[in-house]
């Protein structure tokens, strides 16, 4: 896949948040950090742009139908460790010590300490994904995610980004937390 296979599937029908304008998010997230090796910028500017390639809010093996593609089409010496980075997207858990995964996870996450209206554009549009769910079960869903996230004493697991984003992020989860009840 090239990368205009990549844009392609970015800016495929039905992906609301799951797009393109995400994963440049991401990537200009990812252009912030200073203290990256140019390998560890490459194996996350892999895994930013791989993450969400295979997208269907039906499915819930999307990050590992995605990582298995980039296993397949980034370079071999770094393939292993972009598939692995993209399988923490699923959970959003990262190992103490695991510096690209927290890093990943924390640009993946970044939304949630977005500006209210920014934050209320994203949950729109995941709400937009979610299309084929009734309200009821997509309420309920959404507030089950939210609340995990939500009661986590570390939502961003890189430092900077929790310094940065936690309160934001929280305040956000509050009020859709509370438009869902």
């Amino acid at each position: 896949m090239t990368r205009e296979d990549l844009i392609a599937a970015y800016t495929a029908a039905g992906r609301h948040y799951h797009n393109l304008a995400h994963i440049e998010d991401c990537v200009a997230a990812l252009a912030r950090i200073d203290d990256l090796s140019a390998r560890e910028r490459e194996i996350l500017s892999e895994a930013i742009w791989w993450h969400d390639v295979v997208y269907d809010a039906t499915r819930a093996d999307n990050e590992e139908r995605s990582a298995e593609l980039a296993e397949q089409h980034v370079r071999a010496d770094i393939a292993e460790e972009v598939g692995r980075l993209i399988r923490l997207t699923k959970t959003h858990d990262v190992k103490s010590g695991d510096r690209l995964g927290a890093i990943l996870i924390s640009i993946d996450l970044s939304i949630l300490g977005a500006e209210p209206a920014r934050y209320d554009a994203y949950a729109a549009a995941i709400r937009q994904e979610f299309i084929h769910v009734p309200e009821a079960d997509y309420r309920a869903g959404r507030a089950r995610v939210l609340g995990h996230f939500a009661a986590k004493p570390v939502i961003f697991p890189d430092a900077a980004f929790a310094a940065k984003y936690d309160q934001k992020a929280r305040a956000n989860l509050a009020r859709e937390l509370a438009s869902l009840r």
